[in-house]
């Protein structure tokens, strides 16, 4: 009907199961910081399993409720939470040479979702790593190398091969995310468009 509001339905456009699975990608992201970091190299940048979190937040959740979560995690560690790896919060995180990586994880999980929804409803397993590792490779790195450039006296040629040490385990991130997010699309289809 015309002019009834959907009381499932927030003011911003959300259902309560939005915002829940939201919460829920938010905690997830959370909870792989608890295993800790490994820092590696000279640059100072911790290998965490956070970012897979990021990249099954825009890969099972869409653009919307997958930067969505990304922004929720981050605004808790910026008021002080320490749920990054290593019981670190946004604002040390932010003052430190990880910086460009953590603001990479919105604009990713934001690349992956708006992608994924075109692969979908069949998910085909080429195209999701192809595009899982883009925005969980690709454009965290970017970010992360300029952010490197901005908060370290580091070169450019120094500040990318950083990324080198981060590659093998970032390319298993992104076949788990990729294997876990073909089985909840098929499982639950139109959970992106939900």
């Amino acid at each position: 009907m015309a002019g009834v509001e959907n009381p499932r339905a927030s003011r911003v456009g959300m259902s309560a199961r939005d915002m829940a699975q939201i919460a829920v990608f938010a905690a997830l992201i959370a909870a792989l910081g608890l295993p800790g970091a490994i820092t590696v190299g000279f640059s100072g940048v911790p290998i965490t399993v956070q970012t897979l979190g990021v990249i099954l937040a825009g890969a099972v959740l869409g653009a919307r409720k997958g930067t969505a979560a990304v922004l929720v995690f981050l605004a808790l560690t910026m008021i002080g939470l320490p749920l990054l790896s290593g019981g670190r919060t946004g604002l040390t995180a932010l003052a430190g040479p990880s910086a460009g990586y953590l603001v990479g994880w919105i604009p990713a999980a934001l690349f992956i979702g708006l992608l994924t929804a075109r692969i979908l409803p069949k998910y085909p397993t080429v195209l999701g790593l192809l595009v899982n590792a883009i925005g969980g490779i690709g454009i965290i790195y970017l970010f992360g190398t300029l952010g490197l450039l901005l908060r370290t006296d580091l070169g450019v040629r120094h500040a990318i091969t950083t990324n080198f040490a981060f590659i093998p385990g970032d390319l298993l991130k992104v076949v788990v995310a990729t294997v876990v997010a073909k089985g909840v699309h098929r499982a639950y289809p139109g959970l992106i468009g939900a």
